[in-house]
Order: structure tokens, then C-alpha cells, then sequence
């Protein structure tokens, strides 16, 4: 578990520095850990959001069973006891998405119990009352109507953006998307976001020199080299640390 000054620090760089520095640790391949384009911020704001799993799945076609609306207790029970700051994940089983779960109600219900924002396969609405709240929205669909929403199972793995999140784990969205981050990297991150950031200085800062005219290929090559060797020495560092 991180600590809030630990997930503050993270919050200083992008979900692309993420993504970056997590690929330094060696744990798992760069077409894994995040989500694909069907969930998306819903928002036009640079906020980020960072926060451990809250989980469920929901439905919205069908009204619930008796025994389905009793989990709405222990879904909130849940959130109340999860590691703050929380992210509630939500796969909406519809065959598309049709009734929103999320709106001003439940979105001033979740930021009560320590939750950040959501991410969801399914959609939201209530997008002017929620949005100065500063819970972030993460979803598929902006949507009219809560239609017959219920969850249908709590506290369980979910699939989302063609990502697999378990409850508890560590989630960090932004404009860019959402990536899950590792715990055996959560400690070093901030500082491997630092050297993915460094290492790219040798191209950016000469190649900036040179807006206005063309750069010479040799000196191209010689910072690219620069680059790819910074990183080279990042992954031989970070990958120590998880090994």
C-alpha cells in the first residue's frame, strides 16, 4: 500500500510516463496493464485520478431480483472499507451499454465514501451536477437513463476495457487512458517516471534547437542513441528492484 504522499507524486506525471516507467521493471509485456479505447475520460479536464479497486458487475436491462438488491449494502460496505483513495471499476454485462448506474446521486454517495472516481464499460449522465464534484468519470457511453441498473456481483474480478482488475488493485487514469499499476513497481515509480522523463531529454531538448530548420541526421542519431542507452540503464536498475 502506498501512501498518500507516494500516490500524490505519481499524480505529477501522465498515464504515457506511467506506462513508460512500469516497462523499466521487466514485469509484464508493453501490450499489457491497460485499457483499450472503449473506456474513455468522459470529462475535457487534465485531472488524474489514482486510487485502489472497488469492484463489481451490473446489469440494466431486466429489474432486479429480490436477492440482487441486497447488494447494494455490501457493495457500499465495500467501498466504506477499501484503501482510500478508492476507484470503483464497474463491467456492465448489457450487450451494450443502456442504463447508466452513475449520477449525482451515486456520484455524491461515492466521493462521501472516499472514492475518486469510477471506470466503467457502461455509461454516465447527471455529466453537469457531477463534474464540479471532482469525481472523474471513466467510461463507454454518456446515457439518458438509469433504465433497471443493479449490480450483480461485488467484490470480484471485472473485465474493463479489455482489462482485467482484481478489488484492491492499484488503478491510475488520465485523458490518455487507464493503466494498472503493479504493486511490486508501486514504490519505484515515481522515481522510474523520473528517468523515463530523463532519458528523453537528449532528443527533445536538441531536437527543439532546431525548429525553424532542419536537423542534421548524424546529430539525430547520436541523441537517439543517447535515449535508447538511458533506458537501457533504467530497465537494468528497475528490474533489480522486483526481481
Amino acid at each position: 500500500m502506498l501512501n498518500q504522499e507516494q500516490l500524490n507524486e505519481l499524480k505529477k506525471f501522465d498515464a504515457p510516463t506511467i506506462c513508460n516507467a512500469i516497462e523499466f521493471f521487466g514485469i509484464r509485456p508493453k501490450t499489457c496493464g491497460f485499457m483499450d479505447t472503449r473506456v474513455r475520460k468522459v470529462f475535457h479536464n487534465s485531472a488524474r485520478t489514482i486510487g485502489y479497486a472497488c469492484t463489481g458487475k451490473i446489469s440494466t436491462l431486466h429489474p432486479p431480483t429480490e436477492e440482487q438488491k441486497k447488494l447494494n449494502d455490501l457493495y457500499y460496505g465495500k467501498l466504506h472499507d477499501s484503501p482510500k483513495p478508492t476507484i470503483t471499476v464497474l463491467q456492465d454485462l448489457d450487450p451494450a451499454p443502456t442504463g447508466s448506474f452513475w449520477g449525482e446521486v451515486q456520484a455524491t454517495t461515492h466521493v462521501a465514501l472516499g472514492c475518486a472516481g469510477t471506470v466503467t464499460s457502461g455509461g454516465v449522465r447527471d455529466l453537469d451536477e457531477v463534474e464540479p464534484l471532482g469525481f472523474e468519470y471513466y467510461a463507454a457511453a454518456v446515457l439518458v437513463s438509469h433504465a433497471y441498473v443493479h449490480l450483480v456481483e461485488v467484490g470480484v474480478p471485472v473485465d474493463v476495457g479489455g482489462l482485467a482488475v482484481s478489488p484492491g488493485e492499484l488503478v491510475f487514469a488520465d485523458k490518455h487512458g487507464i493503466v494498472l499499476i503493479p504493486d511490486k513497481a508501486a514504490p519505484y515509480l515515481a522515481e522510474a517516471c523520473l528517468a523515463a522523463a530523463a532519458a528523453e531529454q537528449p532528443v527533445l531538448v536538441n531536437c527543439r534547437k532546431y525548429f525553424g530548420s532542419l536537423v542534421p541526421m548524424e546529430d539525430l542519431k547520436k541523441w537517439r542513441a543517447e535515449m535508447a542507452q538511458l533506458r537501457n540503464e533504467a530497465l537494468e536498475k528497475f528490474s533489480k528492484l522486483v526481481q
